[in-house]
């Protein structure tokens, strides 16, 4: 018997649980699940995968770093105007089909990017990937919640969270491969036969729900229409947000026409947003769900889960190859052993969530991820390999103990015509608390790098005694390493260098210690979850 029958019920609302309204149909619900998560590993994956060939992209194509940068920027914005939109048009047009278009134009739109010709090109269909991408994984969520019953969702959502979870963590690993032995181009082509095949597995596989066919009846009988204002304004302001926080920093925030021009539109966009949507009967997004303590908490934690995950999947491969002489191999492969634990601890929560209520795993797993950031703020200029490894296993052990139970949570409760909207919300919150979190680890390094700096440089005066003897031995070491010609100014740049790299650690000591604030703050948002019914 497959898990959806032994989980099958009378239909009790939030809690029941109808096989015949299980998107798996007749067939084994597992296999679903992990279908969908090939696609939304994919999917994922493209987030963080280009972050390591930019520098490869910007090379070839002859653009600046800058202007390479666009490629990720493009994805995100693409990326978030479309989650918004994605339930309603899985309702009206049909689930099954709205997830084969979108697998369809993330392939096919992939391979178009590997076979790009100069910058504009590549961030056209970079474009058309995020939009593509933007409606696969809330879909696939929905997809894993109405296949199971409630007291199985915890395992099932295991199976995508690793998607969710490794995904930006093998990004970086494979991207850094790929790049330095094959080309840039392969980050993208690899795709195409990985969304083949999950293409046909999926049209095979997966089934409309009954309530899913019957909802789309009601919509058509009714003449409900796409609030199509709605839409435009949340895009608009997602769109805007994201463009902000990812090119704030870039641009010298609001010392930069552009980001004072899209922060204003952030805000008028939001401002005319919220009264919109509370008013309508058919929001394009239902805010009043964030309104909920039980949605709303959950929310609040997904967003410090992606800042979480996002940032230091982003600025640990850049600090190790920047200040350690790491290539872009093998500082992937630094977070590779942290992507392995978390593999098997989601497997682990996946039994723990059925049995344990998700305000306790989740209080934990945050524990854990804010005593991992705060282990790396004793980073030193002898930290090694395993260090790194380390903390991200640390990190791996904590996040499973987040992700799913706050994935599970965030359904209770929540009618079955409303999982669309729940998991729209959801993969929002992690995509726009990737972006502050990064943005925040950005600001935070550029301010607390200058601020270190001006503090190591006030010792560096010919008057202290320590730089006096630190003159002196430098001197000695480059005049019988070299001759005395121009020792004296090779060890007054040895000196700045290492002002210069002890800046940088501060720095990154202080992004660390930000992101354990950030961690802790989830902590007390679990605690006032209410108990999940089983």
């Amino acid at each position: 018997m497959s898990a959806a029958a032994e989980g099958a019920g009378p239909e009790g609302g939030a809690g029941g649980f109808d096989a015949s309204q299980s998107a798996a149909g007749g067939r084994n619900p597992w296999l679903i699940a992990v279908v969908v998560s090939i696609a939304t590993f994919m999917e994922v994956l493209d987030t963080t995968i280009a972050n390591v060939a930019l520098r490869y992209i910007s090379g070839t194509l002859a653009v600046s770093a800058d202007e390479a940068s666009w490629v990720v920027t493009s994805y995100l914005v693409a990326n978030a105007i479309v989650l918004t939109a994605s339930s309603f048009i899985a309702k009206r047009y049909g689930r099954k089909r709205f997830y084969l278009a979108c697998l369809g134009l993330f392939t096919v739109s992939s391979l178009a990017c590997g076979f790009a010709w100069n910058l504009e090109s590549l961030l056209l269909f970079r474009v058309l990937q995020g939009f593509a991408g933007g409606g696969m994984v809330p879909i696939s969520q929905s997809i894993l919640a109405d296949s199971f019953p409630p007291a199985k969702r915890g395992q099932a959502f295991a199976i995508f969270g690793i998607a969710v979870v490794v995904a930006p963590v093998v990004g970086p690993t494979l991207g850094g491969w790929l790049s330095d032995n094959l080309s840039w181009h392969w980050c993208f082509l690899i795709n195409g036969p990985v969304g083949v095949m999950a293409f046909a597995l999926v049209g095979f596989l997966v089934q409309e729900p009954k309530s899913a066919i019957e909802e789309r009846q009601r919509l058509k009988r009714q003449g409900i229409r796409m609030d199509v204002v709605g839409f435009l304004l949340v895009a608009t302001f997602l769109g805007s947000l994201e463009v902000v926080l990812d090119r704030g920093q870039t641009d010298d925030w609001f010392a930069s026409g552009f980001i004072i021009a899209f922060a204003i539109v952030c805000v008028a966009s939001f401002c005319l947003m919220i009264p919109w949507e509370m008013t309508r009967e058919n929001p394009i997004l239902d805010l009043r769900m964030v309104a909920t303590r039980q949605f709303g908490s959950c929310f609040l934690v997904m967003m410090a889960t992606g800042a979480i995950l996002i940032a230091t999947t982003q600025f640990l491969p850049e600090l190790l190859q920047q200040y350690y002489g790491f290539t872009a191999t093998w500082a992937g492969l630094a977070l590779s052993p942290g992507g392995m634990v978390t593999m098997v601890m989601m497997l682990v929560v996946g039994r723990l969530a059925g049995r344990i209520q998700p305000k306790y795993l989740i209080a934990t797993g945050a524990s854990i991820v804010a005593l991992a950031m705060w282990d790396l703020t004793r980073l030193n200029p002898d930290s090694t390999f395993w260090f790194f490894a380390w903390s991200r296993i640390y990190i791996g052990i904590g996040l499973p103990l987040i992700f799913i139970p706050i994935t599970t949570a965030s359904y209770d409760g929540i009618p079955r015509d409303k999982t669309d909207q729940a998991s729209a919300l959801i993969n929002v919150a992690r995509n726009v608390g990737g972006s502050i979190g990064v943005s925040i680890a950005q600001n935070v390094l550029a301010f607390r790098e200058q601020f270190h700096h001006s503090r190591l440089a006030e010792h560096i005066v010919p008057s202290n005694p320590a730089y006096q003897r630190t003159m002196e031995q430098a001197t000695t070491y480059f005049s019988m390493a070299g001759g005395e010609a121009g020792a004296r100014e090779r060890a007054m740049a040895y000196i700045g260098q290492q002002v210069q790299m002890q800046t940088a650690y501060w720095s990154y000591i202080d992004v660390f210690f930000a992101l354990m604030l950030i961690s802790a703050s989830a902590v007390p948002l679990a605690l006032i979850l209410r108990s999940v019914k089983r």
